[in-house]
């Protein structure tokens, strides 16, 4: 009774659609050698690079502004910071989505390696990870044993 049941579940109608040919449903392009050596260089200039909708000081999408509060309260330095505005230039805008294979905007780059877009900055800053990350990298200090375990006053 059940396979009866089964069978007549799956009538002519429900005709799954077909998929287009192979070649139609890749659609990736791939990114210029002189792009990707570009985008190479750019992220190995400077210990933090973040790709964003906008700029630090006027993010144009919410996902950017939470990647740049998240990197102020970590404290990283103006000095060891660059940001580029995806907005102003649509073909870099493909190209580093392709470069990380990673597909939206901001991605951040700690000393030239990909770490991942808003979500992934918010859960580590938020487990503790991306401020180890920042140390380990050289991009933050490490804390002074003295700054990390407040001492008890003594009476």
């Amino acid at each position: 009774m059940f396979r009866s049941a089964f069978r007549a579940s799956f009538s002519p109608l429900r005709v799954a659609p077909t998929l287009p040919p192979r070649s139609l449903a890749i659609a990736r392009r791939f990114i210029t050698d002189d792009a990707r050596l570009k985008i190479q260089q750019t992220v190995g200039s400077t210990p933090v690079v973040l790709f964003m909708k906008g700029t630090p000081e006027q993010p144009q999408c919410g996902f950017s502004r939470a990647a740049i509060q998240i990197l102020e309260m970590q404290g990283v330095p103006p000095e060891k910071f660059t940001s580029f505005n995806v907005l102003e230039d649509s073909q870099l805008r493909e190209d580093i989505k392709e470069f990380s294979d990673w597909p939206t905007i901001p991605q951040l780059y700690v000393q030239g390696e990909f770490v991942g877009g808003c979500d992934i900055l918010l859960s580590m800053h938020q487990n503790g990870e991306l401020e180890k990350l920042l140390e380990h990298k050289g991009v933050l200090p490490p804390l002074e044993e003295s700054e990390a375990k407040p001492e008890l006053a003594q009476s």
